[in-house]
């Protein structure tokens, strides 16, 4: 949850994710020096307020057939879903259209092989690490690349996402973004949402002095299988949460739904519907309106 300290350097080959116009005030890009001859760039984390108003609830069993049942949301759902008083989002699939690594590739010709490796990561068929790793070794941007993609892609945001961070926020009801992607691409993103950069959770992309590709942080939560499990139960450690929701579409989102995480897993299914992983969900959406609606 903090800083990069010590950050473990995956030397493998570099990916990027996520789009802006020009790298917001709020990215602070530095240069260090630390365990090797050349600077990385890397950025900074931090911790947020508490804020709750739930009595303890009790994580929901999820459905486990699949198809039909999980479309309508129980009383049980709907209580903890209107009582939560933190909410994390997804970002690629959900919060935004598009999966931010694969636009990258495309953007810099590997494209096909690179979403292969998305589809089958966000599937569950294969550990997020081995998928991270095996599409970062297929193109590797420099940072003046991973720039000239964010100015010339920004970001495409899901319908109804934007109200349903306003609402929530009225509600006096904490929202993170908890993501397998690089925080270099998502900080525009939360700029959007006025979701504040100690709310992001995202993996790290490491560059060279001279803006050439090192790694990314594997130190990390979010870089491997169960990292977002591992995020949300830090979240709710130090914040102290009662009743906390995870909103996604893959594999890694459903992990975060477990004791000590997720009290209940939401799938957002109107960009890619996983059906193995909409099949274990609380509840199943296909547009946030649904969601915005139940909070009325």
């Amino acid at each position: 949850m903090e800083g990069l300290v010590n950050s473990r350097i995956i030397p493998i080959r570099a990916s990027c994710r996520r789009r802006y116009s020009v790298f917001l005030p709020t990215f602070s890009l530095q240069l260090r020096n630390k365990n090797l001859n050349k600077g990385q760039v890397w950025m900074m984390r931090r911790p947020k307020s508490l804020d709750s108003v739930a009595a303890s609830i009790q994580r929901l069993e999820a459905s486990t057939t699949g198809n039909t049942d999980n479309r309508q949301p129980s009383k049980e759902v709907l209580g903890l879903w209107r009582s939560a008083d933190a909410v994390c989002l997804d970002v690629d699939s959900t919060v935004c259209v598009d999966e931010g690594i694969d636009e990258l590739a495309e953007f810099c010709g590997a494209g096909k092989a690179v979403a292969e490796w998305t589809a089958r990561a966000m599937g569950g068929s294969v550990p997020f690490e081995e998928a991270l790793s095996a599409r970062l070794s297929l193109f590797k941007p420099s940072l003046a690349q991973v720039q000239d993609f964010l100015d010339k892609r920004p970001p495409r945001i899901s319908p109804g996402i934007e109200e349903l961070v306003k609402k929530l926020k009225a509600r006096n009801t904490d929202v993170y973004l908890i993501s397998g992607g690089f925080r270099q691409m998502i900080n525009p993103v939360a700029s959007i949402l006025g979701i504040p950069q100690e709310n992001i959770f995202a993996n790290q992309l490491l560059f060279g002095s001279s803006g050439e590709f090192l790694g990314f942080d594997a130190n990390e939560p979010t870089s491997r299988s169960g990292g977002k499990a591992t995020a949300v139960q830090q979240i709710r450690k130090v914040k102290g949460y009662k009743a906390l929701v995870m909103i996604g579409d893959g594999a890694t989102d459903l992990e975060a739904y477990k004791p000590g995480g997720a009290n209940l897993f939401i799938c957002y299914a109107g960009v890619q519907h996983r059906e193995s992983v909409a099949a274990k969900a609380n509840w199943l959406v296909f547009s946030f309106t649904d969601l915005i609606t139940a909070l009325e």
